[in-house]
């Protein structure tokens, strides 16, 4: 596996997440090592912004308004081959670990990660689908309150967010933190 540092002047990069809060620091971090960043913060505006810039780099958030993530990931892969894509999520599994470099992504990370960590993804060759993935729990209460607190309080909204049916989020949010 390729571990050298990227081109990063072989084209932009493109950060693609909800939380406007996180892409403004992310992006600052970025544009300091070397990077020229596009943001966008779902699905529609990311290939929008792809299509006019045609970035080297892509950062994408596994969970977002619209379309998800994994979805973007095998759009940007399907017509920009060379795009080199660290996935990014605060509820890892190993399921969407190996969807996301099925699709194309170099790396999945979890959050919260730095700039640094998502430089060092880029530097990698073409991920090893044979390659054990290691991912850091994230427990499911947490991801829950974090999504349901995106949403403002909104369970129908959060329970679309997750794919859960309402009824099914009400009693995972019941439990409380024990899960």
């Amino acid at each position: 596996m390729n571990l050298e540092q990227p081109d990063i002047t072989a084209g932009g990069l493109l950060l693609v997440d909800d939380d406007q809060v996180f892409c403004k620091v992310l992006s600052e971090a970025l544009t300091k090592r070397g990077f020229t960043v596009s943001i966008a913060h779902d699905a529609e505006a990311a290939v929008k912004v792809a299509r006019q810039s045609a970035p080297a780099y892509a950062v994408v958030d596994l969970v977002m308004p619209g379309r998800p993530g994994l979805e973007l990931v095998a759009e940007l892969n399907s017509w920009r081959t060379e795009i080199k894509i660290v996935v990014l999520t605060g509820c890892a599994s190993i399921a969407t670990a190996v969807e996301s470099i099925k699709l194309g992504a170099v790396h999945y990370l979890t959050k919260p990660t730095d700039a640094e960590e998502i430089v060092a993804a880029f530097g990698r060759d073409r991920a090893n689908l044979g390659a054990s993935v290691s991912v850091q729990p994230v427990s499911v209460q947490r991801h829950l309150q974090k999504v349901l607190h995106d949403c403002s309080g909104n369970i129908s909204e959060t329970a679309r967010r997750l794919s859960l049916h309402r009824r099914s989020l009400q009693r995972k949010l019941s439990r409380g933190p024990s899960e």
